[in-house]
């Protein structure tokens, strides 16, 4: 049986957007996932921290290219703090929905963006941030007086 996709979803699959490389790249990510196949690559170009530019490059299903063309729409002229907070349930969303064996592509198309912000701060020597949904150890300065 085969998933049904949404007119967006087929929409970016036979029309994607920002196909490509970038070539002087401030900040490449690159994921994959073994199970399927699917390979992601984003490069973006940052000014300001500023996503001037946002191109992607896949090899994988339809629904692994609709997500990396969305995902670029999505983080394109957006500053890193608010490409690092796309999420991969925006990707999807931002569709009009996956089929569930499918929602994995929305995963990759979000943490290759994310892997290519943080690619980019790390050259600048700047901590790329952990997960949201880790905590970040506090400072303890308890032993200073010590």
């Amino acid at each position: 049986m085969c998933p049904l996709y949404t007119e967006a979803v087929m929409e970016h699959f036979t029309n994607p957007r920002n196909v490509g490389e970038i070539s002087d790249a401030s900040g490449i990510g690159r994921v994959g996932n073994p199970v399927c196949g699917d390979l992601l690559w984003v490069y973006i170009k940052v000014e300001n921290d500023i996503m001037t530019d946002v191109k992607f490059k896949t090899f994988g299903c339809g629904a692994a290219i609709a997500t990396s063309s969305m995902v670029t729409e999505l983080a394109k002229g957006k500053t890193l703090d608010e490409g690092l907070k796309i999420t991969r349930k925006d990707v999807a969303e931002n569709l009009g929905g996956l089929p569930p064996q499918k929602m994995h592509c929305s995963n990759l198309a979000a943490d290759a963006l994310h892997e290519a912000i943080h690619d980019y701060l790390r050259k600048q020597g700047r901590e790329p941030p952990g997960p949201p949904d880790v905590k970040q150890p506090r400072e303890d300065n308890s032993h200073e007086s010590e």
